[in-house]
């Protein structure tokens, strides 16, 4: 298992950037561990700094933060062939703000912040794919900023479901509607009035 989620890992570096060599995969190689999570685990807690990028091979995770009231409001769902992190703060090697947890028993291949690091020091091509990886990453923060503005709250479940079809059944109606930012009560209306 150990090797095949290694390959998994690189595979998606090759993905985004094709021209990576075997000797710049093989320096990341070296550097790779795996970490397996029970269901309900902390990948990341507030105020931890994260000491290395985690790569979803198997499993799924939430992150989120609490707010005033002392209510978790959840930001992103981690999926397989993603990456589980609060990535300004991993950056800046800074204290997350972020709670990152599992939702089901998940399995993670890690990369250490300085192998990162060392690998943009040492190699062109993963600046390179670093500068896409954080493009992507604003992107989706930009989509997600974007749908509060300018949808209603049945837009947004419907543009979720449209994106992650195979995510609906794995995540709980509460951190759906958190993360849609609708009460859990107006999602149940909003599915019902849907499959009518």
């Amino acid at each position: 298992m150990k090797q095949k989620a290694y390959q998994q890992y690189l595979d998606s570096y090759v993905a985004i950037c094709p021209y990576l060599k075997a000797d710049e995969l093989n320096f990341i190689r070296k550097h790779l561990s795996i970490t397996e999570f029970k269901k309900k685990e902390f990948y990341l807690k507030y105020g931890q700094i994260q000491k290395e990028m985690g790569f979803v091979y198997q499993g799924l995770l939430k992150s989120y933060y609490i707010d005033n009231q002392g209510k978790k409001i959840t930001i992103s769902f981690i999926d397989e062939n993603s990456y589980a992190s609060d990535y300004p703060s991993f950056i800046q090697q800074k204290p997350s703000k972020y709670y990152i947890e599992t939702i089901e028993p998940t399995t993670m291949v890690n990369l250490p912040y300085k192998a990162i690091q060392q690998a943009y020091h040492n190699y062109k091509n993963f600046e390179n794919y670093g500068r896409l990886i954080a493009e992507q990453i604003l992107l989706k923060k930009q989509d997600r900023i974007e749908s509060f503005l300018f949808e209603n709250a049945e837009e947004r479940y419907i543009q979720f479901m449209h994106k992650n079809k195979n995510l609906l059944p794995r995540i709980s109606i509460s951190d759906l509607s958190s993360y849609l930012g609708i009460e859990r009560q107006s999602l149940t209306r909003i599915r019902k009035k849907l499959i009518q």
